[in-house]
């Protein structure tokens, strides 16, 4: 009996669930195997965004900024500083051979910083990109939360195998990464909440102390919370890709 609800609706489910377990299992094993299907998928949210190693690529340019706008006080030094490392990064993801996508979305997203500081000449100026995104990555979640298009559910679809059945096929992965996504709202919405009035204010250093210091963990604690609830939630269904 499946334990999913929506009634012919989860029965359906749980029989395609079934389908992509190897045949001939007794039901204690074949209850193991869903749970570990759905631990792997659960491990696919550190994937999905770049791991601590990406976390590191995003933060460390802002903490560079605000270390030699401190030594030198000059808004130009700080920011090719902090610009200058994350160009770094690239370039040692090329030569690692690695995925390039975390480092070169932080690259662009310090060299606007960059440039609209070193233009108006204002220090905290190197903060606001990263500020105005954030609120528009919140505002993202949100819409697509309601949409019932979870943003979570779009990133880790493809890295799960699963792509989309999630909407159809899966209603109990569709309320997780629907419920996954809300945290994401509200764990991701501390930081424009906390460091907007800071920008105001004109306190660089606050500023970009609070940012560093709002980089990671609240990030590692969405992760983590997104974790929990795929862990809880049904295994994905894997695509089925036509072949011609």
């Amino acid at each position: 009996m499946s334990n999913l609800p929506g009634g012919d609706s989860a029965a359906t489910t749980a029989r395609l669930a079934d389908a992509d377990l190897p045949p001939d299992i007794p039901g204690e094993d074949t209850e193991a195997q869903r749970a570990a299907a759905s631990k792997e998928a659960a491990d696919t949210v550190i994937q999905a965004f770049g791991g601590v190693r990406g976390m590191i690529d995003m933060t460390l340019p802002g903490l560079v900024f605000i270390v030699a706008f401190n030594v030198t006080h000059q808004v130009a030094t700080a920011a090719w500083s902090a610009l200058g490392l994350s160009a770094l990064f690239v370039v040692v993801r090329l030569f690692k051979r690695e995925t390039i996508q975390h480092a070169f979305s932080g690259v662009f997203g310090v060299a606007i910083g960059a440039w609209i500081s070193m233009k108006t000449g204002k220090a905290e100026n190197f903060y606001l990109p990263g500020l105005l995104y954030s609120v528009g990555y919140c505002l993202a979640l949100a819409i697509s939360a309601l949409a019932r298009w979870p943003l979570i559910g779009v990133m880790l679809g493809p890295i799960t195998g699963e792509m989309f059945t999630w909407r159809k096929q899966n209603p109990g992965r569709l309320a997780a990464y629907t419920k996954a996504t809300w945290a994401w709202v509200l764990i991701m919405g501390v930081k424009p909440v906390i460091l907007f009035p800071l920008y105001f204010t004109g306190n660089v250093n606050l500023l970009g102390w609070m940012k560093v210091a709002l980089g990671i963990p609240p990030m590692l604690l969405a992760m983590y919370v997104t974790w929990q609830i795929l862990l809880k939630a049904p295994p994905p269904i894997k695509a089925q890709i036509d072949e011609e």
